[in-house]
């Protein structure tokens, strides 16, 4: 099962990184666009705002960078021999959670308890 729970860690931080990646790029085109504008885009009634679409893409990459850093901090646990093991009560997270959640770090009740 660790095997397999490593190919899907690795599956989503390939995913993970090419999100930031692609956000990244996402991004910069924006601020490029956006260097050589001085005007209110806020009024425009063509589509999405400047300033709409780089929240958007702002929260995108923000969310993409945590997972990354979630998968790798698994990946880490992994490595360590600690990968599975609840980080706040130390018993053993069920393998039907670390399936649906593979860089949980937490078993259900304290994850419960600490709002995670």
């Amino acid at each position: 099962m660790t095997t397999d729970l490593r190919a899907l860690l690795t599956d989503l931080r390939a995913q993970a990184e090419a999100r930031v990646a692609s956000t990244s790029a996402m991004l910069a085109e924006l601020t490029h666009d956006r260097a050589g504008s001085n005007d209110d885009d806020e009024h425009d009634p063509e589509g999405v705002t400047l300033s709409s679409e780089w929240s958007r893409l702002t929260g995108l990459a923000e969310a993409a960078a945590s997972e990354l850093h979630q998968v790798d901090d698994a990946l880490a646990r992994m490595d360590a021999g600690t990968y599975g093991i609840c980080a706040n009560c130390g018993r053993p997270i069920p393998a039907a959670r670390l399936a649906v959640r593979p860089f949980a770090e937490y078993c259900v009740a304290c994850a419960e308890k600490l709002g995670r």
